[in-house]
């Protein structure tokens, strides 16, 4: 996968998971495509750091980019001062990280309500100060 790629998966993904909680038949399957959105929206910075004839990262390096730990990966996207930054300075968006922040890979694998989701996918998409719609402006 490329940027292009990861922006575009991560609209995807948050627009199939707006579509499951409308439906009302699969919060859990929302909530768990809306986190992955973030997961999809972060690689994309990543991706926009990475130069074509660059030497690799370490292997460790790479390891820590294919993880699903949104908050290394906001470090691998070099985006921790950034991030820091608009949490102390911005306390809505502060409030929405620490409702997406409880999202894992593991999710998926749990029963969710619709308000959990619900929760979830204004966290990520408010257009003021939603986690996803912060990190647009990064890849």
């Amino acid at each position: 996968m490329n940027r292009r790629d990861f922006r575009e998966t991560a609209k995807i993904r948050i627009a199939d998971a707006k579509a499951l909680l409308k439906t009302g038949r699969n919060s859990s399957g929302a909530y768990y495509l809306a986190g992955y959105a973030v997961e999809c929206g972060i690689k994309a910075c990543i991706a926009k750091n990475t130069r074509a004839g660059d030497w690799p990262p370490k292997p460790e390096d790479v390891r820590k980019m294919y993880s699903h730990d949104l908050n290394e990966l906001i470090k691998q996207a070099g985006l921790a001062a950034a991030f820091r930054t608009e949490l102390t300075s911005n306390p809505q968006f502060a409030g929405y990280w620490g409702t997406v922040k409880e999202w894992s890979e593991q999710k998926r694998y749990e029963r969710c309500s619709q308000t959990d989701a619900g929760e979830l996918i204004m966290a990520i998409t408010d257009i003021s100060n939603g986690v996803l719609v912060w990190i647009q402006q990064y890849w």
